[in-house]
């Protein structure tokens, strides 16, 4: 129990040290943190007492010609002199509160006054950094100058060398540019004069002005040419050349209205007239822009004449083959109208098939008369070819169309027709076929026929004559005409199935009974079969007596039935 009570006290004491410790360590880092914030500033202040300035001063007074830097020297040395005797000073002070405040342990008052200190200690760097600056910059200006000139002046023997050696290039504007040049050389001259009595104020400014002028007449040099020969030569040799085509091409009656030219021609020419005249006085300010969007408008009328000339060659290939389809379509559809009652006497046509014709001819009589309405735009030239052309296209696959729909309904009435006509034959075939049964039927004198036989004869003579009799009415209605075809048709063949087996098996049972009488004498089972077998015969029913001759005779001739099988197929 003691050891457990020590160990417990020894935790606490040790715990209670690490605190403290840790306390203090806190502490001494909090106030090494506000001394290296006063250090800092107090390495600042001494930066700005070191400033290069009065070295820099002293570099201005040699050059010191005129009363403007004599103004800015004396400007530069009350402000420094204010900033060592009155903001470093200050700045000191300062410093010195702010460790007073740290020694008292009064941080926040010390955030608040190191901030103050801070900014003012900003804005005295700022001041000092400005002047040093102005006064570098003038202890820096001839050689800084003298180096922008000497390039400038390099750049301008080479842009008058150019102009020189390319005079011809520039003809109506070379009396201006050598004007330009001149006033070039007087700024020259004026940038000496200038720093001769050091005016770095007014050397700055003239050389700003050199190096905008050089810059320009770089441009001048460079575009002008160009600019000359499009406006002067280019531009209206291009205007005269579409202007002769337009002429020409009117003479050919081509429909140009839309493209405007002469409105066109005469304001590209006024534009042209106008540019020539900035460029004579050397504003190439968009220039080149202009006058090569008005070279590629020019160009685009070619490409308008060129493209109306080859739809013009093919509206002559293709309008005559579309008038030809057009009014034949127009006749055909003229003619349907022309037999339409007869028709209607002639077939049972339904709502809808003369409600197709009705439709064709509607959007007929609007192809034609929009197509004629497009002709007569083009006779008084409101409509170029290229537009009549696309048009034609369209008009091309419309009646495209309507010919296929005109010839659905053609192809319906046709098939009318067609089935009347097959109708009428294959009631040949259907009577000749019944009446081939008829006579091969008295041809062979059965001794007996079914009843069943007479009905489906009955059944057949029946469908024909309602063929017949759809045939005679009118208007035919197609649809049942068909079908009662089709019924007599399937009558008539099982008639004619039924009285080839009815022969085929009469004439076998006969030649069986024949055959097998030659077994009668011999054998009781066999002659009182046949005996049935010809009952069986007598009464028409063909097909049992054979059938009762095959199980009679198979005893003493096996072989019979497939015998009888591969001549009769039964």
């Amino acid at each position: 129990m003691n050891i457990a009570v020590l160990k417990i006290i020894t935790f606490i004491i040790v715990a209670i040290v690490v605190l403290v410790l840790l306390f203090l360590f806190v502490k001494t880092r909090k106030v090494k943190k506000y001394r290296d914030c006063v250090s800092y500033l107090d390495k600042e202040k001494n930066s700005l007492e070191t400033a290069p300035i009065v070295a820099e001063l002293a570099k201005v007074e040699p050059i010191i010609k005129n009363e403007k830097m004599e103004e800015k020297y004396k400007e530069w040395s009350l402000v420094f002199d204010r900033v060592k005797n009155e903001d470093i000073s200050k700045m000191s002070d300062n410093i010195v509160d702010l460790d007073i405040l740290i020694d008292k342990k009064d941080y926040k008052s010390f955030a608040t006054e190191y901030s103050k200190a801070e900014l003012f200690l900003y804005r005295t760097k700022n001041k000092v950094g400005h002047i040093l600056k102005e006064i570098e910059d003038i202890n820096g200006s001839e050689e800084k100058y003298r180096d922008i000139i000497t390039k400038l002046k390099a750049k301008y023997r080479e842009l008058n060398q150019v102009f020189e050696t390319n005079k011809e290039n520039y003809t109506g504007i070379e009396g201006i540019i050598e004007l330009q040049f001149e006033n070039i050389e007087k700024r020259f001259q004026d940038f000496e004069d200038l720093m001769e009595v050091n005016d770095y104020s007014e050397v700055m400014h003239i050389v700003k002005a050199v190096d905008t002028m050089v810059d320009h007449m770089s441009i001048v040099i460079d575009e002008s040419p160009d600019l000359i020969l499009l406006a002067t030569k280019v531009i209206p040799k291009r205007i005269e050349q579409i202007k002769e085509t337009y002429e020409s091409m009117k003479k050919e009656e081509y429909p140009l209205d839309y493209l405007n030219i002469e409105y066109n021609v005469d304001e590209s020419l006024k534009k042209v007239n106008e540019i020539y005249d900035r460029i004579k006085v050397l504003n190439l300010v968009d220039c080149m822009f202009e006058l090569k969007t008005m070279l590629e408008y020019l160009d685009s009328l070619f490409s308008e004449f060129e493209k109306e000339k080859i739809a013009r060659k093919e509206y002559e290939d293709e309008i005559g083959n579309f008038s030809n389809k057009l009014n034949k379509t127009v006749n055909v559809v003229k003619d349907i109208y022309k037999q339409i009652d007869d028709i209607k006497n002639m077939y049972d046509l339904t709502d809808n098939d003369i409600k197709v014709i009705d439709d064709v001819n509607s959007r007929l009589q609007a192809l034609k008369k929009e197509y004629n309405k497009s002709i007569r735009k083009l006779s008084s030239s409101k409509t170029p070819y290229s537009k009549i052309n696309h048009d034609l296209t369209e008009y091309t696959e419309n009646l495209k169309n309507i010919e296929d729909d005109l010839d659905v309904s053609l192809k319906s009435l046709g098939n009318m027709y067609n089935d009347e006509v097959r109708a009428r034959e294959q009631l040949n075939d259907i009577q000749e076929m019944l009446s081939k049964s008829k006579l091969h039927m008295r041809d062979y004198k059965l001794p007996i026929v079914s009843d069943t036989y007479f009905v489906q004869l009955n059944e057949a003579n029946e469908a024909i004559a309602e063929i017949i009799k759809e045939l005679e009415n009118k208007p035919i209605a197609i649809a049942t005409l068909n079908t009662r075809v089709d019924t007599a048709r399937d009558l008539v063949l099982k008639v004619y199935n039924a009285t080839n087996e009815m022969i085929r098996d009469a004439n076998l049972c006969e030649n069986l009974i024949i055959y097998c009488n030659k077994y009668r004498s011999g054998d009781a089972k066999i002659d009182r079969e046949l005996s049935n077998a010809e009952k069986l015969f007598y009464k028409g029913n063909y097909s049992k007596a054979i059938e009762t001759i095959l199980n009679g005779i198979g005893t003493v001739d096996p072989s019979i039935k497939e015998k009888v099988g591969k001549i009769y197929g039964v």
